[in-house]
């Protein structure tokens, strides 16, 4: 579309049609909802062309169209301008960005003139807070819309070798924080090399994060966040707080979202993403008060919303290397040179992805091994032969959601049963689908391929010691996780596997500190008083969502006990 055109002049003809709604992503308010919104903004007419938001910058208003239709645009003025939809009277306008202060991943422009009612963007972040009805309607269709996104393929592009460290780094990065992208890989797709010509860059270059005006050469996390619109770990935040949470997974989100709401000044910071391991889940079933079941990704970024609602600071990327004590109060030092004060800390790190122990590994995991299973993956899995290796729950909801995009999905388990450590419901549906073959007492010894493209894997029958060959063009690996807990080492007591001791078991390590303050660990505290842990991080912890999510919560009540026998002495 050439500068003097509108989006109401495609020549498709389809920016004057209204698009169907049939993802419950674009409900149209109630007269009463709009009455609502109205106390809160203005009404102001708007003519043919008249641009309402910019792809890359945050959203000016929230906006409803009240009269005429607007079409949302991917790329608008560019060669590679799509129109997306078109929305007509009783329609809002945005995405999810809008609430979390990122930017834009769309412009909106008037394709027929009408009015618009036109409402700042803290009074509608207000109004989501106060008045459930609407809110939960507007945060329902937001996630949607994020969802959509993100399967179009749309937001900046990240071009790069999938055999690159750095490439794989910023794909995971954009993957767990659901930011809408599409990869170009340097060595199949013909768009990245005209790209790069058009660009006069050499491969040696990338990866290279392109989107609107911005051109980013090999950025790192905290670049690639501060271009879309996350705050800086040092936005905002207070240098001294009440309670410092380290980790955004369940444990560390509930205890955010707890600490903020009782009073507490609170900061929470994670090195990736929010959501921890739970965000790598398609769907989790079997939390309490979803019976439809609910998706990690939009688990975590509802609790993100629910922080910040109560006035948390969540900070991502932001990456603690080491814990100091000093007077009674605790330094968390980031790998950005930076440092966060806090009377209290919560220690919510979670746990990483354990590998497989298996032979060129390294060489296949830049391109080929995955260790989630989100949209994003889906999209690389379309019609390919697909290898899950696992047998908890995270392994078995991949393999059902994998079983939906791939060519095929088989199961690669240790166990002698699926069920012996994956829920029976679970296990049961896997079993029931024809879609998916399960081996178990098996297990992958060989990887096999070319140039770091995986083509299949060598598995092994551990009672009749049968090997055969597994055609697999992506592996996905849920064979549980190791703690992070490297920046606490010589901070706190661990244990054996690394995990950090609390209650009773910390005793012995902390007994010098508790003495002086003269009481003994609360139960989830570690050897240092003051600081607690929780969830897949702590010693002896029960791996679920819904056990995360108490022990955030209880932590936050034994800081406040912690905080007052201070207080009393």
């Amino acid at each position: 579309m050439s500068p003097s055109h509108t989006a109401g002049s495609h020549d498709t003809g389809t920016s004057s049609t209204r698009t169907q709604d049939l993802s419950a992503a674009f409900p149209r308010l109630e007269q009463a909802q709009i009455d609502t919104l109205a106390e809160h903004g203005e009404r102001r007419p708007v003519r043919q062309g008249e641009v309402l938001v910019v792809e890359g910058e945050p959203d000016p208003a929230f906006f409803v169209v009240l009269r005429g239709k607007v079409a949302v645009v991917q790329g608008y003025q560019t060669p590679d301008e799509r129109l997306v939809r078109v929305h007509g009277p009783g329609r809002f306008l945005g995405e999810l960005g809008l609430l979390t202060g990122q930017v834009s991943f769309f412009t909106t422009v008037v394709s027929v003139a009408g009015e618009v009612l036109a409402v700042p963007v803290e009074q509608v972040r207000r109004l989501v807070d106060e008045d459930s009805g609407l809110g939960d309607e507007i945060l329902r269709a937001y996630l949607v819309r994020r969802s959509l996104a993100i399967g179009l393929g749309v937001g900046f592009r990240i071009i790069g070798s999938r055999f690159s460290a750095d490439t794989a780094r910023l794909r995971d990065f954009a993957s767990r924080n659901r930011l809408p992208h599409r990869c170009i890989d340097l060595e199949t797709d013909v768009e990245a090399e005209r790209t790069l010509r058009q660009l006069r860059i050499g491969p040696r270059d990338t990866p290279l994060v392109v989107w609107r005006h911005h051109l980013l050469r090999n950025p790192s996390n905290a670049e690639l966040a501060a271009m879309i619109g996350l705050p800086a770990p040092t936005d905002d935040a207070p240098s001294t707080c009440d309670l410092l949470v380290v980790g955004a997974g369940p444990a560390g989100l509930a205890a955010g979202v707890y600490g903020a709401s009782e009073g507490l000044r609170t900061v929470v910071l994670d090195a990736v993403a929010a959501g921890g391991q739970a965000a790598t889940s398609s769907r989790i079933e079997n939390y309490l008060g979803f019976p439809a079941g609910i998706s990690g990704g939009e688990l975590a970024e509802r609790a993100v919303i629910q922080a910040d609602k109560f006035g948390a600071h969540t900070r991502i990327p932001a990456s603690a290397i080491g814990l100091e004590r000093d007077d009674g109060q605790y330094t968390v030092r980031l790998d950005s040179g930076a440092c966060t004060t806090a009377r209290t800390v919560i220690v919510a790190t979670g746990a990483r992805y354990r590998k497989l122990p298996v032979p060129r590994l390294e060489e296949f995991e830049e391109s080929s091994v995955f260790y989630a299973a989100t949209p994003i993956e889906a999209q690389v899995c379309a019609d390919d032969p697909v290898v899950v290796v696992g047998g908890g729950n995270s392994a078995g909801q991949a393999a059902l959601f994998l079983a939906d995009h791939a060519r095929t999905v088989r199961m690669v388990v240790r166990e002698h049963t699926l069920d012996e450590f994956m829920s029976s419901y679970l296990a049961d549906r896997i079993l029931s689908d024809g879609r998916i073959e399960v081996l178990v007492h098996t297990e992958v010894r060989e990887l096999v391929g070319e140039r770091g493209v995986l083509e299949a894997v060598v598995v092994e029958d551990t009672v009749n010691g049968e090997r055969q060959r597994v055609e697999a063009r992506e592996l996905m690996v849920f064979i549980g996780a190791e703690p992070c807990t490297g920046w606490l080492t010589g901070a706190v007591d661990l244990d054996s596997g690394g995990y950090v001791r609390t209650g009773p078991s910390a005793a012995d390590r902390g007994g010098g500190a508790f003495s002086e303050i003269g009481r003994a660990p609360l139960p989830l505290e570690t050897s240092a008083p003051g600081v607690f842990a929780a969830g897949d991080v702590r010693s002896g912890s029960v791996a679920r969502v819904a056990s995360a999510v108490g022990e955030g919560a209880m932590a936050v009540r034994l800081a406040h006990e912690h905080l007052s026998s201070r207080t009393a002495t």
